[in-house]
């Protein structure tokens, strides 16, 4: 977001504002867990904060709402900074396809060795069944990507 502003590129802004809402919207049709409802709070608030430069009259207007008591404005409060710790992926969804096709996915560490990802994704119940009989002939693998076996037989 930072970055679209600060190259005026206004809407790439506007598009993750809007990512930003539609996730918000999403995690409405959650069930309730513990912790979410502060977290949707936060995020709200975050929205208000992010869409100041663009929209400033109705950022001050939601954060009003949110904040009633704080007397702050939204133009006073400082730009927010993103956290490094949160930005680091715990885990990646990798795509794994036979002869191009997909047949699942596997969920692991991010930058795991290349073995231990073609091995999980031999295990995945639908590849093994893909797999049943044939042989492989090549195994093409992108980091934290995709797997996808090529066969004969």
């Amino acid at each position: 977001m930072s970055e679209a502003l600060d190259s005026f590129a206004f809407n790439v802004a506007v598009a993750r504002l809007y990512e930003l809402a539609n996730a918000l919207s999403d995690a409405e049709r959650v069930p309730d867990a513990p912790g979410l409802g502060p977290a949707r709070r936060e995020a709200a608030g975050m929205l208000a904060r992010l869409m100041a430069p663009m929209m400033p009259h109705l950022a001050e207007e939601a954060y009003k709402c949110m904040h009633p008591a704080s007397g702050q404005l939204v133009a006073e409060l400082p730009w927010p900074e993103a956290d490094p710790q949160l930005l680091v992926a715990e885990s990646v969804t990798i795509a794994v396809q036979v002869m191009g096709k997909l047949r699942g996915t596997i969920t692991v560490p991010p930058d795991a060795p290349r073995e231990a990802n073609l091995a999980a994704a031999m295990a995945e119940a639908n590849v093994a069944r893909a797999l049943e009989g044939k042989r492989i002939v090549k195994q093409v693998y992108v980091p934290n990507r995709i797997v996808n076996f090529v066969v004969t037989g």
